[in-house]
């Protein structure tokens, strides 16, 4: 069976080098809603999106992430976007990892559609449990009590959309 929305989900790659230029807005805005569109529990759509373009915030971000990975490279790869979502403890929402993860997702789908490419970015869990990533938070307006799911690295892709890997024999099962 083919269709648009599956020919995304195969063809889509995490892309890890990008070109320096910025992407437009009508395509972070279309990404960002689409991230919107992605099912919460009970439809609580508790997480936030925060789309970072700021140079400074972004080294900010860079170092902090870094750090967390034992490394001084970049962990966003150098993309000019980075897409931070963020979701109540949980303590206070059993499905926030699972209702951001969603979000990353369905954002890194939406983007590949219109000819973004994206890389989910991990360790913002342990960045915003810090003391810095508290500060920040708060800087941004998120409210207290949320943690980091992850990010998004997005931009436009600086190699050629590498070719899938075959898929792994009994990777899923039927039972009737």
């Amino acid at each position: 069976m083919e269709n648009q929305v599956l020919d995304a989900i195969k063809t889509r790659r995490s892309i890890r080098k990008y070109r320096p230029e910025q992407i437009k807005d009508e395509e972070l805005i279309t990404v960002l809603e689409a991230g919107t569109f992605a099912p919460t529990g009970k439809n609580r759509q508790d997480p936030f999106i925060v789309a970072v373009q700021n140079e400074e915030l972004m080294k900010r971000l860079i170092r902090m992430n870094a750090e967390i990975m034992g490394t001084d490279s970049n962990p966003y790869y150098n993309a000019p976007t980075i897409v931070l979502v963020f979701a109540p403890a949980v303590k206070d929402n059993k499905n926030s990892v699972q209702d951001g993860s969603l979000i990353l997702g369905t954002m890194m789908l939406a983007a590949h559609s219109i000819g973004l490419a994206s890389c989910w970015i991990n360790r913002e869990m342990e960045m915003f449990a810090t003391g810095e990533g508290i500060e920040l938070m708060k800087e941004l307006g998120i409210p207290e009590g949320y943690i980091g799911i992850g990010a998004l690295s997005l931009g436009y892709s600086a190699i050629p959309n590498p070719k899938a890997l075959p898929r792994k024999e009994n990777y899923y099962k039927i039972v009737k």
